[in-house]
């Protein structure tokens, strides 16, 4: 599983994975205990989670959620030293100790507490998609191994 294959609803808490396209959207199976399935139609706004981009003051002026993801699983591996209900100095003293360059003008509060609530979910049930992508470079060498031959 990777980015590509996990989504988020408008409207609707938590994270979801996509199984297939339908005629009328897309079919959804959320993250949760519950595995509850959704058919997201054309109405709903579906983002992708690869798509997905936190504000910088940087020359790109965005960040990917993946690799701020991923920096967040390098530096605290599940614990993120948070209280339980963290204020709002509290969060965005974590955002900028992850991302020093973020634009705190346009990266909202409550996208912080998303941003930690899809961390912690993503931790839970897809650890693997918080992997550094070093793994892949064995697999690399193993198809031009076999090419050589």
């Amino acid at each position: 599983m990777n980015f590509k294959d996990l989504a988020t609803v408008a409207g609707k808490p938590g994270l979801f994975k996509v199984l297939k396209p339908s005629r009328t959207g897309v079919i959804l199976e959320s993250m949760d205990a519950k595995k509850t399935k959704l058919v997201a139609g054309m109405s709903q706004r579906v983002s992708i989670l690869s798509d997905i981009s936190i504000y910088t003051l940087t020359e790109e002026g965005a960040e990917p959620l993946k690799s701020v993801m991923q920096k967040i699983e390098a530096e605290f591996q599940g614990d993120l030293g948070l209280d339980a209900n963290p204020d709002d100095s509290e969060l965005r003293a974590f955002m900028k100790h992850i991302l020093p360059e973020v634009d705190e003008a346009r990266v909202y509060t409550s996208d912080i507490k998303k941003l930690i609530t899809w961390y912690n979910l993503l931790r839970e049930q897809a650890p693997e998609v918080l992997e550094k992508p070093e793994e892949e470079k064995p697999e690399e060498t193993k198809s031009e191994d076999k090419s050589d031959k």
